[in-house]
């Protein structure tokens, strides 16, 4: 047990949080392809784990029909407001990324851009993900978890 302490009082050594731009955090968003889209359901927070592509400082996703999200994204004639996250973490060394967005969800219902993000974003999962959704965030944020041995 000593041993095992000693490592992970190197490896934890001198970490710092330090806090990305906004093209550092488009740029680390658009180098993963799964995040977690957040939203309310029944005045709830809902989180589900979803695939995206970056298009134009836009997230992307696809989702079918009857979904929470679907359903939010056209009850107002705004849209829905969202959260996005996502995260490159190390659970070892306790080090990476994470990107927050908040901004606007809508369905994109111009025929021509769903065909092509249709092609360009295949789903993770098995089923009909006829509808794509569009986020385009207000706010967007990251920090990246640093640290190094002793």
């Amino acid at each position: 047990m000593a041993g095992d302490e000693a490592i992970r009082a190197r490896i934890m050594g001198s970490r710092q949080t330090i806090n990305l731009t906004e093209a550092e955090s488009w740029e680390l968003l658009a180098s993963v392809s799964l995040g977690r889209i957040v939203f309310t359901q029944r005045a709830m927070p809902a989180i589900r784990p979803v695939n995206h592509l970056v298009d134009n400082r836009t997230i992307i996703v696809r989702s079918h029909l009857g979904s929470s999200i679907v359903t939010r994204a056209t009850a107002a004639e705004d849209g829905a407001v969202v959260g996005y996250e996502a995260d490159e973490l190390d659970p070892i060394r306790h080090t990476g990324w994470s990107v927050i967005a908040t901004g606007m969800a809508r369905l994109v219902s111009e025929p021509a851009a769903v065909a092509r993000y249709q092609q360009l974003l295949e789903p993770w999962v098995e089923g009909q993900m006829d509808y794509v959704i569009a986020i385009r965030p207000q706010l967007i944020t990251g920090l990246r978890l640093v640290g190094w041995c002793r």
